[in-house]
């Protein structure tokens, strides 16, 4: 089998191009930044930016020219731009979009007519738990999220009787560059005026959490490799830490109750944090 994984230089991507590679699979690793870890390995790198349409065509030309098919496709490429939606520069939110889920969609049209040909494909979307629920300071992001799970689902209806399967990966907290980069995004855009207390409260918990409670990112990528792979996929798989537990929770509690515990829980995080880590308020 023939895989090509986007957002491949770190985190989950990089392990789930491991964990592809240790199953057998030959592994394309997309990204911007070089991965000679990964080519050590046996992966082959590619230069890869999925908001570049000359770069997106040239990654899969060159797969389809060595290989002659591409059998699976993991959509990781993607990040987190926090802030207040009114603070949020729109060409932020739409460069959020176009990394998270333009780029995505955009890849998966190249790749997919080669998978139709074959009658054979498996394209895997990596969403996040926050794509099912939203908080404040993370509008934004957790649009992307919501337009993948949709488009995903959409596009599992349309190309199923072409012998192709969409499957969505929902992670909670991993332990990778992710929350430091999006507590750093918040600081830098509402960490001052009316959403500064809840931006820097909110900032400290993403640290904290992605250091002390997050899951390891080989878990993810095993998952994923094994849903790239396996006969019978399930739709979606929830894996990380908070992932199942706080879908289903936040799925159940009222709206209000929902929104009262969130609006207190970013209100008096400092205090909290110091109960948990005394030292967390000299960090922020």
């Amino acid at each position: 089998m023939i895989a090509l994984v986007t957002g491949a230089s770190s985190g989950i991507g990089h392990e789930a191009a491991l964990a592809l590679k240790a199953q057998g699979v030959t592994v394309y690793a997309g990204a911007r930044r070089p991965m000679p870890d990964l080519q050590d390995k046996g992966v082959h790198a590619l230069s890869l930016d999925v908001t570049d349409e000359a770069s997106l065509q040239s990654a899969v030309g060159t797969i389809l020219e060595r290989e002659g098919r591409i059998d699976i496709l993991i959509n990781n490429a993607g990040y987190g731009s926090y802030g207040a939606i009114e603070d949020v520069p729109l060409d932020e939110a739409k460069r959020q979009f176009d990394v998270n889920v333009f780029g995505a969609m955009r890849l998966t049209q190249l790749v997919l007519p080669h998978m139709i040909a074959n009658h054979r494909g498996r394209i895997v979307n990596i969403s996040s738990m926050g794509g099912k629920f939203s908080m404040a300071l993370g509008g934004w992001y957790h649009a992307t999220k919501y337009a993948l799970e949709a488009l995903s689902d959409s596009l599992r209806q349309e190309v199923r009787s072409f012998g192709v399967d969409v499957v969505l990966i929902e992670p909670g907290m991993i332990h990778t560059e992710w929350p430091k980069i999006a507590a750093e995004h918040l600081r830098s855009t509402s960490g001052l005026g009316k959403y500064s207390t809840i931006a820097r409260n909110f900032a400290t918990m993403l640290e904290f959490a992605g250091q002390g409670f997050a899951t390891d990112p080989a878990v993810l990528g095993e998952t994923i490799a094994r849903a790239a792979t396996c006969r019978r996929p399930r739709t979606r798989y929830r894996k990380g830490m908070g992932a199942l537990g706080l879908i289903i929770l936040l799925s159940i509690t009222p709206d209000r109750l929902v929104d009262a515990t969130i609006r207190l829980f970013l209100t008096h995080m400092d205090q909290l944090m110091e109960l948990i880590r005394p030292d967390a308020r000299a960090s922020r």
